[in-house]
This record gives C-alpha cells, sequence and structure tokens, in this order.
C-alpha cells in the first residue's frame, strides 16, 4: 500500500493493530492455562474478554472511515509472542514462570499502548473525534490491564524470589 496521506498511514496502522489483537485472542488462552496464580489466571481470561471488545471497537473505526476491516502482520506483536511462546516452554517453577509470563503480558500491552497512543493522536489530527474517543477508551484499558498486572507481579515475584 502507497501511503501519501496521514489517512493512509492511520489506516495502515490501524491493520497492524487489529491483527495484533486477533494474535492477542489466541495467545491469552495460552497464557492462563501456563500461569499457576489463579489471580494471574483470571487476569488474563478478563483481558481475553476486553481483547475481544476491542476487536468489535477497532471494527466500529474501520466503518467510520468508511472501510472494511483488514489486518496488516503485526510482526511487533508476533515476535513479542514468540518470545513468550518459547518462554513459556522453558523448565520453570511455577512462580518464576508466573513472573515470566506477567513480564511478557506486560510487553504486549506497553506495545499496545504505544500503538493506541499514536492511533488517537493521529484520528484527532483527522478530525475523527469518534475515532479518537474510541481509541482513547481502548488506550485506556490496556493501561488499566497494565497496572493491574504490575500489582500482580509486586506480589507474585516476591514468591519467585524463594
Amino acid at each position: 500500500m502507497e501511503m501519501e496521506t496521514l489517512r493512509d498511514l492511520f489506516l495502515d496502522e490501524l491493520r497492524d493493530v487489529y491483527h495484533a489483537e486477533g494474535q492477542l485472542v489466541k495467545a491469552l488462552p495460552k497464557m492462563a492455562k501456563k500461569a499457576e496464580s489463579p489471580e494471574l489466571q483470571a487476569a488474563f481470561k478478563q483481558h481475553l474478554e476486553e481483547t475481544k471488545g476491542h476487536q468489535q471497537r477497532l471494527e466500529e473505526v474501520f466503518a467510520l472511515f468508511e472501510e472494511k476491516p483488514k489486518t496488516k502482520v503485526c510482526k511487533g506483536m508476533q515476535g513479542i509472542l514468540e518470545e513468550g511462546k518459547e518462554m513459556m516452554e522453558e523448565d520453570m517453577e511455577p512462580d518464576v514462570m508466573d513472573a515470566a509470563l506477567i513480564a511478557g503480558g506486560q510487553r504486549s500491552e506497553h506495545y499496545e499502548m504505544a500503538a493506541y497512543g499514536t492511533l488517537r493522536t493521529y484520528a484527532k489530527l483527522l478530525g475523527e473525534d469518534e475515532a479518537s474517543r474510541i481509541l482513547q477508551s481502548i488506550l485506556d484499558e490496556e493501561g488499566a490491564c497494565d497496572k493491574k498486572l504490575t500489582k500482580l507481579a509486586e506480589k507474585l515475584n516476591v514468591e519467585a524470589m524463594n
């Protein structure tokens, strides 16, 4: 796709993050299954439902731009999730695995937060206030998930020290 305008770049980035969310829908159940802590399992399951909602809201943003939802392979998320998959195959104590799962989860959250912040700003510049509002709401949820993982890390990482 040739990119001549900010709108073109916006749509390219939107396709990228739409693919990233799809990858997470597949990865989060595996992460929940691998987690030992019931709290961490619940956090991953809750974020799975939020992620499905993010996909739906991204489809609304595509519609606002009169575009059909399409994906572009998100190599960034692909790399983060591939590292996480390799880590989950390691032989670790359950508490250490939980700490590693949290770290991987936060990597993906930070990647998404960067993407959504950029998309929200582009939408504002393009005068697409509704798209900007939707993207900000997703960004807020990603930030809340990151904070939840931080709180879990503060508790569970201590257990991994023993």
